[in-house]
């Protein structure tokens, strides 16, 4: 569909329709604002999608599932795995924090900590709600300039079609074309490491736990995941394993004998024997903070703004945050007969630039702390968790920031 092939100007054009651009777009269109969404992938294959099994998971926050139940995707997913408990320790180390129970029983996601899902589930479900909701979503789209017009913004593609925009929203990852064309520089901050991925089945149930072990190298994460036999449920885990660059490549080229006979001693046999592990994937990590979020009829969100360090699993909640507090301004807008006000541009940027640039630094900070040998830093690291780990107040707090909820009472999406 080539729409606009006139002088139209439409209301706001959001580039990229993954999580957090679709959930964006959802959230305007239930709030009487209908986008144009510009999205690179292809419309998913509902079978070929659900019978493979997605070696990585995204941790979701109650807030994100909250805001997926908004706009109708969480209902939508085909699978998904709640999570109630979470154990993180150092493996030389005496103190450790838990927060929640292990449970035998697959838990509601409301008395859950939160969900795991497989990205390919979320997109299927967000794809297939944008089709319904959503009047004028095109994929396999090629966006090839972006410029500032006259009051404007105008977006060529490669077909030749041009749009134009009174707003256009940025959330296309984080190599974001549009932050590129709109001159707005990023802060790059080059761990010197490398993320391993896959999914690893053990002989130990993970019993709706997720686990974090902080060894010399980096931290290893398990994190359960939803199984499609029904025999080996309960034992699949995608991982998440931070390494320097060097022992990444070296470990990524094991064969996979080697590899799970790696795992299991490394995990300190957390979840007894790794039995077997799909294909690894490798990753760089470097976290991103754009020096802006905004100008002048434009906003960045998602990756396309920031890129954290996947420690604590954050990168994709706080991505959530930014649509809902983008569409709050923005409907706040359209209720006053306004739309895309610099200053409440400016206020979103506002509200989510220091929480996201805090939450960036930190998760720094803590895999430093979490890895290095300097007695002085070994011996607060340890004192620290067992603080947290024996004061219920304190845990309640780490608690209530990792679900989120309390980020959206001031939106109209509070819970």
């Amino acid at each position: 569909m080539s729409l606009n092939q006139n002088n139209e100007i439409l209301d706001v054009v959001i580039i990229g329709g993954g999580l957090v651009g679709g959930l964006t777009a959802l959230l305007l269109a239930q709030g009487g604002v209908q986008p144009t969404v510009l999205d690179a992938a292809p419309i998913l294959d509902a079978d070929k999608t659900l019978d493979v099994a997605n070696p990585r998971v995204l941790a979701l926050s109650q807030a994100t599932i909250h805001l997926l139940k908004i706009v109708g995707v969480w209902n939508k997913l085909a699978r998904q795995q709640p999570y109630t408990g979470m154990q993180v320790w150092n493996k030389n180390g005496y103190g450790d924090i838990n927060f929640g129970q292990p449970s035998e029983k697959t838990p509601s996601v409301e008395q859950a900590l939160g969900s795991m899902v497989e990205p390919s589930i979320l997109n299927l479900a967000i794809q297939q709600k944008m089709l319904d909701d959503v009047q004028d979503y095109r994929t396999q789209v090629k966006v090839s300039r972006v410029e500032r017009g006259v009051g404007v913004w105008i977006i060529h593609l490669a077909d030749g079609t041009q749009l134009k925009t009174k707003l256009v929203i940025g959330a296309d990852g984080a190599n974001s074309f549009v932050r590129e064309q709109a001159f707005i520089d990023i802060d790059v901050l080059d761990y010197q490491q490398a993320g391993i991925s896959c999914a690893i089945q053990t002989v130990q149930p993970h019993q709706h736990m997720a686990r974090q072990i902080f060894l010399e190298t980096g931290p290893l994460a398990f994190l359960p995941m939803a199984s499609l036999k029904k025999e080996e449920q309960g034992h699949w885990q995608s991982i998440v394993w931070t390494l320097p660059d060097d022992y990444a490549e070296e470990y990524a080229g094991l064969s996979d004998a080697d590899f799970t006979q790696l795992l299991t001693r490394e995990s300190h046999h957390m979840l007894g024997e790794v039995v077997q592990a799909t294909p690894r994937a490798t990753f760089p990590l470097k976290a991103r903070a754009a020096q802006h979020y905004v100008q002048d009829g434009l906003a960045l969100i998602g990756d396309a703004a920031h890129v954290i360090h996947p420690l604590a699993g954050q990168g994709v909640n706080i991505g959530c945050l930014d649509a809902a507090v983008l569409c709050d301004v923005l409907l706040h807008d359209q209720s006053r007969g306004v739309w895309a006000h610099e200053q409440s541009l400016k206020r979103y940027e506002h509200r989510r630039k220091g929480q996201n640039d805090a939450m960036m630094h930190s998760m720094s900070a803590i895999g430093w702390m979490e890895t290095t040998s300097f007695f002085p830093m070994v011996w607060a690291r340890n004192f620290g968790l067992k603080q947290v780990e024996n004061q219920p107040m304190l845990k309640d707090a780490f608690m209530a920031q990792a679900n989120g909820l309390s980020l959206l009472k001031d939106t109209r999406y509070a819970a």
